[in-house]
């Protein structure tokens, strides 16, 4: 999201106050619904997660062959012993002996590993408390692999890769303090979301890219897009008859946090997952005609929308491969569940979980198209104006000078008289 464009010329100051007439009211109703739908009391982690969670190292490991099992043969392990150390908890500093975990997605461990272990109560024993291995602690490598990617944001960007940091924290703090928590206090999905993606639009690109009118069309254009690609999710997820139930992650949630729209919340997730690739359309499309009318000024703003639209298109058509692909992805062991159970191809598209991944492609991608013309037309707009020559003063006639013989017999007429 940050590219590196020349700073674009000052725009008229008519311009720029039509600009401010249009984008100030739109940041105070966004700071005033933020204030309306900031969640209350949401319970904290531990008041929800009733397993608490311990960290721990892995200090000795003992593998054996695996028993019999009633069915046939052994089960494939792996068996065995792991001796671990308590690094928090009510046991802190103690040494336990766990099973070694098993079973298909357990973590294969040893000596050395940090672990993360959940204390259950011991069958045999309803006092005693015995520690079971439940993940790998990734705090450390995620922490190196997040500074990795800071320094070389930084280092090939400079300040404007550090303005694309602070960007992307300001993106995070409104999801993880405003978005999340809102939605799970029970409300309404969509305003959230819409509210969310407007703010985190306008400080983000406007932190990245300075306050300038062509930051300004980038801003217009987004927001346009977003609205616009609300009202097309509103409607495919009303023709297609998606309930947001889609997966099992969707349900538990239900279980869970059964005030959770999840209707609602399903549109929430296509706005914010448009908003990524919005943005860089239009701060692309704002800066190519910005480019194009700096290179050429003589342009006229039909001339500068068929440049920019022309750009546009290719860049619009490996944006959505890469919308599809990102989808696909994210669904592949889904869909090899699916494609795996023997049923038709056209059985498969109409499931309702790869049905509202096929409506989020569709949605992001004609949001996207509609950015283009829009974005680029504000564009023109903004850059005929900023380009356009002063007209130049007429000079001023020279005065008349009168002739000295002429103001010399003037005098002698006055003495005379």
């Amino acid at each position: 999201m940050a590219h590196d464009h020349q700073p674009a010329p000052r725009a008229p100051r008519r311009l720029r106050i039509m600009l401010a007439a249009v984008l100030v009211p739109a940041f105070l109703v966004t700071v005033i619904a933020t204030l309306i739908l900031w969640p209350g009391d949401v319970p904290k982690a531990d008041e929800t997660d009733p397993v608490p969670r311990f960290h721990a190292t892995v200090t000795k490991v003992v593998s054996e062959a695996c028993p019999p099992t009633p069915e046939g043969p052994p089960d494939p392990g792996p068996c065995g012993i792991a001796t671990v150390t308590l690094d928090s908890g009510p046991d802190q500093g103690q040494t336990r002996e766990t099973e070694l975990p098993a079973g298909p997605g357990s973590p294969s461990v040893g000596v050395g590993d940090a672990v993360i272990v959940t204390p259950l109560t011991d069958s045999e024993d309803p006092n005693a408390t015995v520690y079971t291995i439940a993940d790998h602690q990734r705090g450390s490598p995620l922490l190196w692999l997040v500074v990795a990617f800071g320094v070389a944001i930084v280092a090939f960007g400079r300040w404007r890769g550090l303005a694309a940091l602070a960007g992307l924290a300001v993106s995070f703090g409104v999801l993880l303090l405003f978005v999340l928590p809102a939605i799970l206090d029970g409300g309404p999905p969509l305003p959230i979301a819409v509210t969310g993606a407007a703010l985190i639009m306008f400080v983000v690109l406007y932190l990245t890219h300075g306050i300038s009118a062509q930051t300004s069309v980038a801003v217009l254009g987004t927001l346009a897009s977003l609205v616009l690609a609300g009202a097309i999710g509103t409607l495919a997820i009303g023709l297609t008859h998606l309930t947001g139930y889609g997966d099992e992650n969707a349900i538990t949630l239900s279980l869970l946090h059964g005030e959770v729209d999840l209707h609602g919340l399903l549109l929430a997730g296509m706005i914010i997952g448009s908003l990524g690739v919005l943005d860089d359309v239009t701060v692309t499309q704002a800066a190519t005609v910005g480019e194009i009318a700096r290179a050429n000024p003589s342009l006229s703003r039909r001339e500068l929308y068929r440049g920019g639209t022309r750009v546009g298109r290719a860049h619009i058509a490996s944006t959505v491969n890469t919308i599809v692909l990102a989808y696909a992805g994210a669904s592949l062991p889904v869909l090899l569940l699916v494609v795996a159970g023997g049923r038709g191809v056209g059985e498969v598209l109409t499931t309702e979980f790869i049905a509202q991944e096929i409506v989020r492609s569709v949605v992001g991608t004609l949001g996207l198209i509609a950015a283009v013309p829009i974005t680029t037309a504000l564009a023109a707009f903004v850059a005929t104006a900023a380009h356009r020559p002063s007209k130049p003063r007429a000079p001023r006639p020279p005065k008349p000078r009168a002739d000295r013989s002429e103001v010399l017999a003037a005098l002698a007429d006055d003495e005379g008289r």
